[in-house]
């Protein structure tokens, strides 16, 4: 399943990706499940990220890799995260993090997922969920980056 949410911010996005620091990452958590930062390297190639999702039934381990990085022609500036462990339903998580130039200097944060389940069915009925926790991140970008 795909899932493309943007975010515009008064910053250019070299300054943007500076700030992808594991203090942003921890401000981005959503409410529910809360989550404990137990490892991270930072946004480039060969970094790993790693959570503790507390469900309160249960704590979930989520590990992903930094697979690619860098800039772009158009000045975009980009990493891509992919789970090596990720939480059930999940089977597969890729999370393309684009830092587009908008108008201005301006910067649109992209966040590009894909993830699946075992089904198509549940992938859909999960669809509501990934929007609102990702939807969370927009006013909190907002503040960072003004």
């Amino acid at each position: 399943m795909l899932l493309t949410l943007r975010t515009t911010v008064p910053k250019s996005p070299a300054q943007v990706m500076a700030g992808f620091t594991r203090a942003l990452f921890e401000a981005l958590a959503p409410p529910f499940p809360t989550m404990r930062v137990l490892r991270f390297d930072g946004c480039r190639t060969g970094d790993e990220v790693e959570i503790e999702l507390n469900t309160v039934v249960k704590k979930l381990r989520w590990t992903s890799l930094i697979v690619d990085d860098g800039v772009l022609p158009d000045g975009t500036h980009f990493f891509i995260d992919e789970g090596q462990i990720v939480p059930p339903p999940l089977r597969y998580w890729r999370h393309r993090h684009l830092l587009q130039p908008g108008p201005g200097g301006s910067c649109i944060i992209v966040d590009a997922l894909e993830y699946r389940t075992a089904s198509p069915w549940l992938d859909r009925l999960l669809y509501p969920a990934m929007w609102a926790q990702f939807a969370w991140r927009r006013p909190i970008y907002r503040r960072w980056f003004r």
